[in-house]
């Protein structure tokens, strides 16, 4: 935001699970939201040994978050800017619910400032209209909507530096890089390269090409 100039909230739509391709199509806000609710759960598993009161709860994974946000719709002229309320809630309906090509709601980025959300799918929205002219048009609504995050698991993972042996991590073989080693630092041993190679497909673990992508799996010690 340069100048002042207002950093208006932007929805943009895809039909793509990658988000590849062309932009099904956007929704720009002309008054922003004043609260942003993001929410996150973690999930675990709870294990009790015979004859305990107490369960141990083991972590398993953070759930995709969700981000609650409302904001106004307003055709009175107020902020400068008139426009038709119930084509700007049929256009954000448009943009972040079903589309009959795909038979499913489209793949949204939700984007405000320094606040992104870069890949999320509509979880549910409700519309509250505000103020009506005598005719019964709406004047002024307002939007309350939710959103899912819809990262794919290897971006969730990597966003949230899991290091952790237990988990699958993702590597780019790099020159000077070797096997071994690359075992050592996430599985704490050297000892696993056979393992992760047999995992890999690899038939001789000392001549990887650079720029080859190894998995490395979840190993039991």
């Amino acid at each position: 935001m340069e100048n002042g100039e207002l950093e208006k909230l932007l929805i943009k739509a895809y039909t793509q699970a990658d988000y590849s391709g062309d932009v099904f199509g956007e929704f720009e806000a002309y008054v922003n939201p004043n609260e942003i609710t993001l929410a996150y759960e973690m999930e675990y598993d709870s294990s009790q040994a015979s004859g305990t009161t107490n369960s141990r709860m083991e972590f398993k994974k953070v759930k995709p978050g969700d981000m609650s946000l409302s904001f106004f719709i307003d055709g009175t002229g107020a902020n400068g800017v008139k426009i038709d309320v119930q084509q700007r809630v049929e256009a954000f309906q448009t943009i972040t619910g079903y589309n009959g090509d795909i038979h499913r709601p489209n793949y949204l980025i939700v984007a405000w400032g320094t606040l992104q959300v870069k890949r999320c799918i509509l979880k549910s929205a409700s519309i509250a209209y505000k103020l009506f002219k005598p005719s019964g048009e709406p004047l002024r609504a307002v939007i309350s909507a939710t959103f899912t995050d819809n990262s794919d698991d290897e971006t969730r993972v990597a966003l949230a530096q899991d290091e952790s042996p237990d988990l699958t991590h993702a590597r780019i073989f790099a020159a000077g890089d070797n096997l071994p080693m690359m075992c050592y630092q996430i599985y704490g041993s050297p000892h696993y390269y056979l393992d992760v190679a047999e995992a890999n497909g690899l038939d001789n673990f000392r001549n990887i090409a650079p720029g080859t992508r190894i998995l490395f799996p979840p190993l039991e010690k």
